[in-house]
């Protein structure tokens, strides 16, 4: 996923000097060290290979049990204590993608692994936005400077700029670029430890016929409620992007299909009884259907993150030629992988 447009490169900003505990380490020298070294969080490692992190957090929580317990005796390892599995990044990506990870799990520390998955650095989410707001600065930089040159060198400097946004300009949620190197990083380490995901893919019923009735500025605002009702209802684990037009995508980590099913059909169910006016549905209110796709064992060899966005788009479109207004989990399938998700031929009858 790395753009090889993009000189920052994790090593560029990472710390190499990384102090490791084994899981088998007590916790009491794991928060003597942080305490003594003030370090904000320590890597547990086997073999130079990163099984967990320990953050101040975990610090907290641990304190938080301890005075649960009224009893400080027993010794607890660095293994009980650690968030697992960690959530690492090649050192190989490039700062957008590891600001994206940090930002879509909420973390601030992302240990970094070299092709072996053996440990190589630290990076901090401080040193990811101190980065980025450079690297922003020097687009800004460049712009101003093609100011008076021709304008299609200015439009190409702007989109550099464009390029380097996480969110969505109209609905303040997570754009297609993010949403790809988010979805990668997911797959990758659900591959990794052998941990399930789910994708669902919305699509707004009878949008085409709602900018048409009501105009492309209530269209917008339609899609600016619909998202937020969306992003108002899922966990924090969870992640909301923008497929492209109406169509949104739920990243549901960690859950297996049947789980994101469940949470597809209450977040139907609920757009449709917000009764946001819509003449044109038949439901006479904006409606919206879905279609889940989940890493399962069939795929998890061989898939790729776009093979699960396959299964939920072709999941949507049975959903909405089964009358809309309600989601499809896509049916086990034992052909090969497609490439990419069905063409716009099919999304016409949307």
């Amino acid at each position: 996923m790395s753009d090889s447009n993009e000189p920052s490169l994790i090593t560029a900003v990472m710390n190499k000097a990384v102090v490791c505990v084994e899981p088998e380490t007590p916790i009491t020298a794991v928060i003597d060290t942080m305490r003594d070294k003030r370090y904000s969080c320590m890597v547990v490692a086997r073999d130079n290979i990163p099984v967990g992190i320990i953050t101040e957090r975990d610090m907290v929580r641990i304190l938080s049990e301890v005075l649960a317990r009224k009893d400080a005796s027993g010794e607890m390892s660095a293994g009980q204590c650690m968030s697992t599995p960690p959530i690492v990044v090649k050192e190989s990506a490039s700062l957008f993608e590891a600001l994206v990870i940090a930002r879509a799990r909420g973390i601030r520390h992302l240990p970094v692994v070299n092709d072996r998955d053996e440990l190589c650095g630290l990076i901090t989410q401080s040193d990811m936005m101190r980065a980025h707001l450079i690297l922003i600065e020097q687009q800004r930089e460049e712009i101003e400077k093609l100011v008076n040159e021709r304008t299609q060198e200015l439009e190409n400097a702007n989109e550099k700029l464009r390029a380097l946004s996480l969110e969505d300009g109209l609905l303040g949620i997570g754009n297609r670029r993010a949403m790809e190197v988010d979805l990668e990083h997911t797959h990758a380490t659900a591959q990794r430890y052998k941990r399930p995901y789910s994708v669902a893919l919305f699509d707004i019923d009878f949008f085409k016929r709602y900018n048409d009735h009501y105009g492309h500025l209530a269209g917008d605002q339609a899609l600016i409620q619909a998202s937020g009702f969306i992003q108002s209802r899922i966990r924090g684990a969870d992640r909301l992007y923008r497929y492209g037009g109406e169509e949104l995508l739920l990243l549901l980590p960690e859950t297996p299909g049947e789980g994101a099913l469940i949470m597809a059909e209450r977040l139907v169910a609920g757009l449709a009884d917000l009764h946001i006016p819509h003449d044109a549905n038949p439901h006479r209110c904006i409606t919206m259907s879905g279609g889940v796709g989940e890493l399962r064992g069939e795929f998890s060899a061989a898939a790729g993150w776009r093979d699960i966005v396959l299964q939920a788009d072709e999941a949507l479109y049975q959903a909405k030629q089964s009358g809309r207004n309600r989601v499809t989990l896509a049916k086990p399938s034992h052909r090969d992988p497609a490439p990419a998700p069905h063409g716009a031929e099919e999304k016409k009858a949307r």
